[in-house]
């Protein structure tokens, strides 16, 4: 009778030194997947447990919003709000059915946006009417919009706290710009990539005439802003939805 060897008796055999470096450089190149990905987290890996999203644009007119000072400066054209201070700097307040300011404590926000060449202009969050200078928005952060070369602060940064020295889009092609407040934590998203990864400390330090640069225990107001009359910026979409 002829004895057939049973699979426990057969040799392992080793992988080759070839097979050894293949595999090597598979579990390389996965861990190098993996850091990336966490390191440009996208909108969809943060979602979480959100409520629906709000339309606060209704591509028609500027129902349920209010500006500040001159008026004139906001108007909707062919279904594309835009924002041009043409008389000075002005601030567009979201006030839905209210009448008043509504106030968003954690949220995500998000607008598709495009300028003219040469502008600026922002989105304020946790903000409130009153002034600094007679003009400029005293509470509150701004998330920056710019295709100027005047101003230093690119498109992203949150501007005073954590600015961006290069642009990372073209401000006259549309592109979608994110903003995330989730307790102390914001985050800015331009494109597909997060620009902007901010906890406020307990204890924030600011510059003088910043010094209400903060996060609002109750939340704030959301503002799109009118700067100059060289500045021009175009916005076909805005849409809110509350944190739980």
């Amino acid at each position: 009778m002829v004895k057939h060897p049973q699979s426990g008796d057969r040799p392992t055999k080793e992988p080759s030194a070839n097979m050894k470096k293949v595999l090597s450089a598979l579990l390389l190149l996965f861990l190098i997947a993996d850091s990336v990905k966490s390191q440009n987290t996208t909108s969809s890996d943060i979602d979480g447990q959100d409520s629906a999203w709000r339309e606060l644009f209704n591509g028609k007119d500027l129902s349920g919003w209010q500006a500040n000072a001159h008026p004139e400066s906001f108007t909707v054209e062919e279904g594309v709000l835009k924002l041009h201070g043409k008389n000075g700097m002005s601030h567009l307040f979201f006030v839905g059915d209210s009448g008043q300011d509504v106030a968003f404590k954690n949220f995500e926000l998000v607008a598709v946006v495009r300028s003219r060449p040469g502008s600026n202009s922002g989105i304020f969050f946790h903000t409130g009417r009153e002034l600094r200078k007679g003009k400029y928005l005293n509470k509150g952060y701004e998330v920056q919009l710019n295709s100027s070369n005047v101003e230093k602060r690119k498109t992203g940064s949150l501007y005073g706290i954590v600015d961006l020295n290069k642009s990372p889009v073209d401000e006259t092609e549309w592109f979608e710009i994110r903003l995330r407040v989730d307790d102390s934590r914001i985050r800015v998203f331009v494109g597909d990539k997060r620009v902007i990864d901010y906890t406020e400390p307990t204890m924030p330090i600011r510059q003088p005439a910043r010094a209400k640069r903060l996060l609002d225990s109750g939340g704030g107001a959301i503002a799109l802003q009118a700067h100059d009359p060289n500045s021009i910026f175009y916005f076909k979409q805005i849409r809110i939805r509350e944190i739980k």
